[in-house]
């Protein structure tokens, strides 16, 4: 079984993430995927309604379960003491990763156990000359180390981020084409993010 987990904080999820998910479940052909919302340091939003939003936004695309572990452990939350759950000989794991996260992934403590139970993969949702130049230089650096090639997720660059979309919804404006429409229609009534 090819299982992924996908963690973020999804405040608000978007169409960058739902893109991401979809792209990451065909092509690792995923049999199954972890949407994991994670705590926050910023309570102006609930855990709860950061939940029920991703299992809006995720609601269409079949293989994907929303998961409030990360939400109910708060700050002992552990990827990789879930990737050890998760492990199994019958298990293939993947782990979907931001493309910061994935240059800066040396700088976790688990590093070492990350790659060990899982293939590592990353999206992009940026434009920038510079990181695609010391992308080849990392994934060669990774692979030599860990002997792992971390792939690529390819999609559509969206250029989209929950931080934006918290800065317009709070001015007011416009954020039909960067939310599910869900997800839109839950913020606007619950009055979130105003």
């Amino acid at each position: 079984m090819r299982i992924g987990i996908y963690e973020g904080g999804f405040s608000p999820p978007h169409k960058g993430h739902v893109a991401a998910a979809k792209a990451f479940m065909e092509q690792m052909w995923l049999d199954f995927l972890y949407v994991v919302p994670l705590p926050l340091e910023d309570t102006s939003i609930s855990a709860s309604d950061r939940l029920e939003m991703c299992r809006l936004a995720f609601s269409d695309t079949e293989g994907i379960c929303v998961s409030d572990m990360a939400l109910c452990e708060g700050n002992s939350w552990s990827t990789t003491r879930f990737l050890r759950e998760l492990s199994g000989e019958d298990r293939r794991l993947f782990l979907l990763l931001g493309t910061d996260t994935m240059l800066s992934l040396e700088e976790n403590p688990s590093v070492d156990e990350i790659f060990a139970l899982s293939y590592p993969t990353y999206v992009r949702r940026e434009k920038d000359a510079f990181i695609d130049r010391i992308i080849p230089q990392k994934m060669s650096t990774y692979q030599t180390k860990y002997g792992k090639i971390v792939r690529r997720i390819v999609t559509e660059t969206l250029e989209i981020s929950s931080g934006e979309i918290r800065s317009r919804l709070q001015r007011g404006e416009e954020v039909t084409d960067r939310l599910p429409l869900t997800v839109e229609k839950y913020i606007a009534d619950k009055h979130l993010y105003g």
